[in-house]
């Protein structure tokens, strides 16, 4: 899953990028507002964590733009503001939750994996092809009556291999997407991620799920 942080301090938003990160979520991070929703609006986002008092165009305004053109993705402010009518006006433009700073990095993760869970409880719920079943709101993998463990990591994989089924992703398309890395800068990453993912998910099932193209990269498909 794909969050964006848009939050004017460097030093917060790297640490925000950096522990959620480490719990499977790809991150992009915006310093401004104008860049923030630029990016909100362009890219495919699960949730947006958002600062209030930022440079060029402030939270307030990135929040009512992004509901005025549509744009549902769940929103979590995160944010210095802290008085009633800071957090009623959020509310009101639309965010999804608020949460002030300070803040426990626990409760933040807890706060977004809850408002993940609702919303692909809306708009995913399960995902069953062949006898693999994904449970994207509670990160449940099952192949048949087999529970199958997996890291936050593998996970992200898996979905995002499912979500596009049928379609051949290139080594660098992965990289790209789970990792928010070039490529270039390892390229054993993919091939040691899908070897461990296969170990778990296919290897001791008769259908194979995940398959190597030769000279292009990987596509989950039953065959």
């Amino acid at each position: 899953m794909r969050i964006l942080i848009i939050e004017d301090s460097i030093r917060t938003a790297d640490y925000l990028k950096k522990g959620l990160t480490e719990n499977g979520f790809v991150v992009d991070a915006m310093h401004r507002g104008d860049d923030g929703l630029h990016c909100a609006l362009t890219i495919n986002y699960d949730l947006i964590v958002l600062d209030v008092m930022l440079p060029e165009l402030d939270g307030w305004s990135v929040l009512s733009e992004l509901r005025k053109k549509g744009q549902q993705t769940p929103v979590l402010f995160l944010t210095a503001c802290d008085k009633v009518q800071d957090r009623v006006r959020g509310l009101t433009l639309g965010a999804d939750d608020y949460l002030i700073k300070p803040f426990a990095f626990s409760e933040l993760l807890a706060r977004i994996y809850a408002l993940l869970k609702r919303g692909q409880v809306r708009q995913i719920g399960k995902i069953k092809i062949a006898d693999l079943e994904i449970d994207s709101a509670s990160h449940k993998v099952m192949r048949g009556e087999t529970l199958i463990e997996l890291t936050p990591k593998e996970f992200v994989l898996l979905n995002y291999l499912v979500q596009n089924q049928g379609q051949v992703l290139s080594r660098s398309t992965i990289a790209e997407h789970v990792w928010d890395i070039n490529f270039e800068s390892d390229r054993n990453i993919v091939d040691v991620a899908i070897l461990r993912l296969r170990a778990k998910v296919d290897d001791l099932f008769e259908i194979k799920l995940i398959h190597t193209v030769r000279g292009a990269g990987y596509v989950f498909e039953k065959r």
